[in-house]
């Protein structure tokens, strides 16, 4: 612990709209299930805030406690706030304790917790998230359904924000007239930003003030994420190159001049990775279990299996390129197909694993249908075969367009599956390229390529395959990348730092 987190020990509400394990649609659960532990072993009085999905509560060890009512606001409709102890997670998962929002009429709902069966967006969003965000500010005021409970008596120091769907809780805050917690507002993709109708002002309960072109107010409707950025004592993004890039029009989504006025509370920290559920030392999922100093051999039996279940002709010779992730563009799957045949002509397999844009899944199935011994496709979702395509790859494939931050690309490195990614975001923060003054100075992890095209993605790819032909060097990649230190230690104490200077204090 350090000289500053044994003097400082806020206590901070963590606000999310899922959480890992339980519920997961994409990296902010991960964030939501690692950085609040992390946060705690630093000192840090952290409780999680999430909605009472039916799902997670059916998953928890214990039956979370109701202990605290919450009065309707607007047309937010009443509901109840549940108690969760630490480590209440199935098999006792490791967890920081949990705030629950009950609210039935709200997050009783099968599936994907933003969209319905037909795959659009729930119509009442607004007030399923404008609660979460309510509740969260309540619980930083003195007004905390927990500030004078006798079991509890708590109220938040920090409420720290994610995303747009507790983005809300900044522009409460700022309706108060009297003392109130601090907020951070962190944003993993600045794209989404909860956009709704004006007309549902009256609704949210939201003042006049509160949906100004100075707040919310966004071309005419309302944006739960403006008017957190606007309101948030501190921003952060979930790398250093993507808090730069997000000032700009490319990335910036209308919100570049809002976040270049508030460039000073804006700090770019990189996500971390659970590095003992990403350990191909202990993989359960794997083949064989392997480290750094037997990643040859490690790797050689995964590529094995991998290929043997993916149907694909065994050969450990044959440079394997494995991808993991959303099937649409803004990831680079279009780029994949594109380059595909330059691929192929170096003499690599190509095993994909993914859902999403169906036109590009299209083209992937047809891809793998022309050529059965060298390429995979599975359209699907399935844990186990992410794990054993990290562990059965030589080389990862990651040519997003954008990346606010990403994880594949370092759980790949500690795989020793080498990353071959655009430069964007956090995968510029992440790899270190192969050059030859990074082979000679022993950092090269990856290779790094730009302009996001196919031509780009397919001469990076050359690289690669040139290096994996040079056995002493590859290694000494391997070993580079698996030394990393992908932990959330850091980026926690990153954190304490921004949740200081929010509350004021130097």
């Amino acid at each position: 612990m350090t000289a500053m987190s044994k003097r400082f020990h806020p206590k901070v509400l963590f606000v999310a709209s899922e959480i890992a394990p339980w519920i997961k649609t994409g990296g902010l659960a991960d964030v939501a299930g690692a950085l609040p532990n992390a946060l705690a072993e630093l000192g840090v009085d952290v409780r999680v805030l999430v909605p009472a999905y039916p799902a997670l509560v059916r998953a928890l060890a214990v039956t979370p406690r109701a202990v605290a009512d919450i009065l309707p606001m607007g047309a937010l409709p009443p509901a109840r706030l549940l108690r969760v102890p630490a480590d209440a997670g199935p098999d006792g998962t490791h967890s920081p304790p949990m705030l629950l929002v009950d609210c039935p009429a709200l997050y009783d709902r099968p599936g994907n917790p933003y969209l319905g069966a037909d795959g659009k967006d729930w119509p009442d969003n607004d007030l399923r998230f404008g609660l979460l965000s309510w509740v969260a500010a309540l619980l930083g005021t003195d007004a905390s359904p927990l500030a004078s409970s006798a079991s509890s008596r708590w109220r938040a120091d920090v409420i720290h924000c994610n995303d747009w769907q507790s983005a809300l809780a900044p522009v409460y805050l700022a309706q108060e007239r009297a003392t109130h917690a601090a907020s951070v507002m962190t944003v993993h993709n600045l794209a989404y930003q909860g956009l709704f109708p004006m007309t549902r002002a009256a609704a949210l309960g939201l003042a006049p003030e509160s949906v100004s072109i100075d707040r919310a107010e966004y071309y005419g409707q309302i944006s739960f994420l403006k008017g957190g950025l606007a309101c948030a004592n501190a921003i952060t993004t979930v790398s250093p190159t993507y808090a730069q890039e997000i000032r700009g029009e490319a990335l910036g989504f209308g919100l570049q001049g809002l976040l270049s006025m508030r460039g000073s509370a804006l700090h770019g920290i990189l996500n971390g990775i659970d590095t003992a559920y990403w350990n191909p030392a202990t993989d359960p999922y794997l083949a064989q279990h392997y480290d750094a100093d037997t990643v040859v051999a490690g790797k050689a039996a995964n590529k094995r299996a991998l290929q043997a279940e993916l149907g694909l002709p065994v050969d450990e010779g044959v440079p394997v390129l494995g991808t993991v992730g959303r099937v649409v563009a803004q990831k680079g799957f279009d780029l994949i197909v594109e380059a595909a045949e330059a691929i192929l002509a170096t003499g690599a397999q190509i095993v994909l694993q993914g859902t999403g844009d169906a036109a590009i899944e299209a083209r992937l199935q047809a891809l793998a249908q022309r050529y059965p011994d060298r390429v995979a496709v599975r359209i699907a979702f399935d844990e186990r075969v992410a794990h054993r395509i990290e562990a059965g790859s030589d080389m990862f494939l990651m040519p997003s367009r954008f990346e606010p931050c990403g994880m594949n690309q370092m759980y790949s490195q500690r795989y020793g599956a080498l990353p071959i990614v655009c430069r964007t975001g956090g995968l510029a923060d992440s790899v270190t390229d192969c050059t030859p003054e990074t082979l000679a100075d022993g950092s090269a992890t990856g290779f790094v390529f730009h302009p996001p095209t196919a031509d780009a993605l397919a001469e990076a790819v050359g690289r690669a395959i040139a290096q994996y032909r040079d056995p002493a060097a590859w290694r000494t990649m391997q070993r580079a990348a698996m030394a990393r230190d992908f932990s959330w230690a850091a980026s926690a104490q990153r954190y304490v730092e921004v949740y200081r200077a929010a509350m004021g204090l130097r």
